[in-house]
Order: structure tokens, then sequence, then C-alpha cells
């Protein structure tokens, strides 16, 4: 195992950026409040017109911002913004924080106990939120103990990348983001790394926000963004792979996909998952300075 066994492994978290100037404060303000000392943020934007190089240069010549790097340039979007992060990072640890998402408190703490106590693990990943545009939390995601029958044909990609961290040595194989992609990147880089042999572990504990707002791209491309995704799991399911034709093809799929969600739903219905989805905002609102 490496650094990760460290008793304060250094954390790099990744944060790709375009016009998020209405959001990335909180995105920055989440890393920062973690008080976490071996850390280093790096927001890496794609040449905003927005307002967004203003806030970065504002906080980074700020005292007490010294983990702030940040760069703007024209890139090929944002799998090729957080590759470019991937190599940059020096931490242990590797998070993926997009801009308009945010940490919850304790985060950070919880998944270095979490690679600590699983040093056998290569990815973390927690519980989440969704949160509406103002920030209001409106759901809570408790998520299922890793598989990679659900991971590969389930359609909701259960594994949320704002709360999912990576032991470097992913990185220094050179596994990165595919930069052909640019709605289900997200889903392709799990399914591969899994593929590959890399092993994933979940962590109890909210670890993050995600917004979900009317300019995301999960909003405003969602037939864009399934298109991909078939694509992948057709590229990855050896059993899709065999069937003679595009329709039997297709069969095949919402079979399996069928398959996959109601395991899902079985195990977070076991675990009473759905009975605490929708606590009260006022509730989690408290809850979120004790995560």
């Amino acid at each position: 195992m490496t650094a990760p066994c460290l008793s304060r492994p250094k954390i790099s978290i990744v944060t790709p950026s375009f016009n998020q100037a209405c959001f990335i404060e909180e995105a920055l303000q989440s890393v920062k409040e973690q008080s976490y000392p071996a850390a280093e943020h790096l927001v890496i934007d794609g040449g905003s017109s927005d307002g967004t190089i203003e806030i970065l240069k504002r906080y980074s010549s700020q005292p007490g911002w010294e983990h702030l790097h940040w760069i703007s340039e024209r890139d090929r979007g944002q799998s090729d913004a957080l590759n470019k992060g991937f190599r940059t990072a020096t931490g242990d640890i590797v998070g993926w924080l997009n801009s308009d998402d945010r940490y919850r408190s304790g985060c950070f703490q919880t998944i270095v106990d979490g690679f600590q106590k699983h040093d056998e693990a290569d990815v973390i990943y927690g519980d989440y939120t969704w949160v509406d545009e103002k920030g209001k939390i409106t759901q809570v995601r408790r998520e299922i103990s890793f598989s990679r029958f659900i991971l590969l044909y389930h359609r909701v990609l259960y594994i949320p990348s704002t709360a999912t961290f990576f032991n470097r040595r992913i990185f220094e194989n050179s596994e990165f983001i595919n930069t052909d992609l640019h709605y289900s990147m997200d889903y392709e880089f799990f399914v591969r790394l899994a593929q590959h042999g890399y092993r994933f572990k979940h962590v109890s504990g909210l670890l993050a926000d995600f917004r979900w707002h009317s300019s995301s791209k999960t909003v405003t491309n969602a037939a864009a963004q399934s298109k991909e995704v078939d694509e992948v799991v057709r590229q990855y399911s050896r059993p899709l792979r065999r069937c003679p034709t595009r329709a039997t093809q297709t069969l095949g799929l919402r079979v399996l996909r069928t398959a996959a969600a109601g395991a899902r739903y079985f195990e977070k219905l076991f675990r009473g998952y759905y009975f605490g989805q929708w606590i009260p905002s006022r509730r989690l609102a408290a809850e979120r300075g004790r995560n």
C-alpha cells in the first residue's frame, strides 16, 4: 500500500471549472473549511469569462489560502481539465470536486480514516445529498456496497464523483479520464477501473452536496448523456458483445438493467435508506456541520 497508510496523507482536490462564478466560491470554501493541514486544491479553469477568474485571484492572494492553485486556459472540455489536474496533483489521495458542488464538514477526515481502515482500497466513495440551485438540501443519497454488476448495468451511476476519492497509484498507473467522452466520463472511468481490478470501498457518512441546477450538463443534456452511457455499457459488457444483432443487444441491456435496478433498490430498501431519503432540509442543514 502506498501513502494513504500514512498518519496524515496529503489530499489533492481537482476542480474542473468553466463559467461557474455563481457556485465556485462555495466549492472553494468547502475545501478550506475542512481545516485539513495537508491539502491542495487545484482549480483547472477552461478560460471563464463570467467573473470566475476574479474570484480565484481574490482567494488565492489571501493569507491562509496557500493550498489553492489554479490555471485558466482553453482546453478540450471537462475531461481534459480533470486529466490536467490529476497529472498535476501531488497528494496521496485525490478527490474530484466539480465547481458547482461542495464538500460537507468532516469529509476529508472520514476519507483518511477510510483509507487507513481499508488499506486494500483503491477508490473510496461515500454518501451525499442533492441540493438545489440555492444550496437547499432536497434529498439524502445513502449508497450501497460496491457491486461491479450494478455499476455496469444500472442506469443510475450510484458512485458519485463528488464523494469519491482515489489512491494516487491509479494515476501513477496512467489511468485517466477518456477525453472523447463529455457526459459519461465518470461512469466509464469507474467501470474501467473496476474491470482493471482496482478495489472500491463504500464508507458511511454524508461527504458532499451534489447540486442540481438548470445549466448543469446532467439537466441540459440528458438525452446525449443517456446515449453515451449506452455506448459505454455495450463496450464493456461481454454478454452484450456476444449478442448477434442490435435488437437482441438492446433487449439484453433492458433485462440486465432491470436486474441491476432491482438489486440496488432491494439493498437500499433492506437497509432502510429510502425511509430517511427525504429528511426535512432544516435537519439536514444542521447535520452538514456534523458530517
